[in-house]
């Protein structure tokens, strides 16, 4: 395994990172596809001897299940110090008017539940997981600060939202002598490439690492496009994956998942391999999250390090790709997650 830095910080992380929203007691919040904790160890011991010390979490999923079953698992096969842990915090972890977001109460009383649960003093990487409008991004961005200088949190990170909210927090951030946000989790793959217009250029001048989430575009870069569907999680994920990828031109999808399995027929190689070589092409992605549910899904992503795709193999991967903005410009994924929150409250998009 060769390491990188994460984003301009001196932390050395797998070019792979273990989303363990996959890893969950089912009765705990997504009862039809995730792994309980039997089923989610091995898994986590394979990623962990292959070489991977990078595992992304959150409090929310599974209902906290997620952070208990890594948190006992890395204690068991791992160093702590040697391993890379991040969550994340935002979502609804109980009922009441201060049992989400991300006020100083919030974030103060959710990184101890997270340390509990994960079992550590620390956790290396914690993330808001989206913005929270309904707080002053000062005061979320100070109480973070603080998370810092009393050691529960080595670095900071974000995820989805707009650019320009990103480069405010980076700016109130350094106007005040906050610890800085590093990583930016986004939504980035060959189906999805609006980041590449505002946040991506944003990360890349400002040496944010970004850590993409559904790397393969909810499976269906993974599988031909009749079988699109096929997943008990795409068919239980309350249309959100549909959201995400069918709002947009279907023929250009269409003609993207074809070139990944040309390609990956062409070459011997799975289309998951084949379309996280992609990513990895990108300098400012820092690792893919897989969220593996099998022993291959972790060794394709590894194989995916090794294949170096030509200049050609990429303009046909990258040529039938169509803009995503409706008519208000407002980014059709944007328009889709703000449906699917509204309908499913609570509902972890990661």
């Amino acid at each position: 395994m060769r390491y990188r830095k994460l984003g301009t910080t001196g932390l050395d992380v797998s070019p792979i990172a273990i989303g363990a929203m996959t890893y969950g007691e089912p009765d705990r919040g997504h009862p039809v596809w995730s792994l309980g904790e039997d089923d989610a160890r091995p898994l986590i011991r394979h990623a962990l001897d292959a070489g991977i010390n990078f595992f992304d979490t959150a409090n929310m999923y599974s209902n906290g299940s997620s952070e208990e079953v890594l948190g006992r698992a890395l204690k068991d096969f791992a160093n702590r110090d040697e391993v890379v842990i991040a969550t994340k915090l935002r979502h609804p972890m109980r009922p009441g008017p201060n049992g989400r977001g991300l006020s100083r109460k919030e974030v103060m009383t959710e990184i101890d539940h997270s340390l509990r649960r994960l079992g550590t003093d620390y956790v290396d990487l914690y993330q808001v997981h989206r913005n929270d409008h309904a707080t002053p991004l000062e005061e979320t961005l100070e109480a973070l600060h603080d998370l810092v200088k009393v050691g529960k949190v080595r670095y900071l990170g974000a995820s989805s939202m707009p650019a320009w909210e990103f480069a405010k927090a980076l700016h109130l951030q350094d106007r005040n002598g906050w610890a800085k946000f590093v990583t930016m989790q986004d939504h980035y793959n060959l189906l999805a490439r609006e980041e590449e217009r505002e946040m991506i250029p944003l990360c890349r001048d400002e040496g944010i690492g970004t850590i993409v989430w559904s790397p393969l575009a909810r499976g269906r870069l993974a599988r031909g496009w009749d079988e699109a569907n096929s997943t008990t999680r795409s068919q239980s994920d309350g249309g959100f994956a549909d959201a995400l990828y069918t709002a947009a031109d279907e023929d250009a999808n269409h003609a993207i998942i074809d070139a990944v399995g040309r390609i990956a027929l062409a070459r011997g190689l799975t289309r998951a391999t084949v379309a996280l070589a992609w990513l990895h092409r990108q300098p400012v992605v820092t690792a893919p999250l897989v969220g593996a549910g099998t022993t291959r899904h972790i060794d394709e992503a590894i194989a995916s390090l090794e294949v170096e795709l030509t200049d050609d193999e990429v303009r046909s991967l990258q040529a039938p790709y169509t803009p995503r903005y409706d008519f208000q410009g407002v980014s059709v994924d944007e328009a889709a997650l703000d449906a699917i929150r509204e309908r499913i409250p609570g509902m972890a998009l990661t």
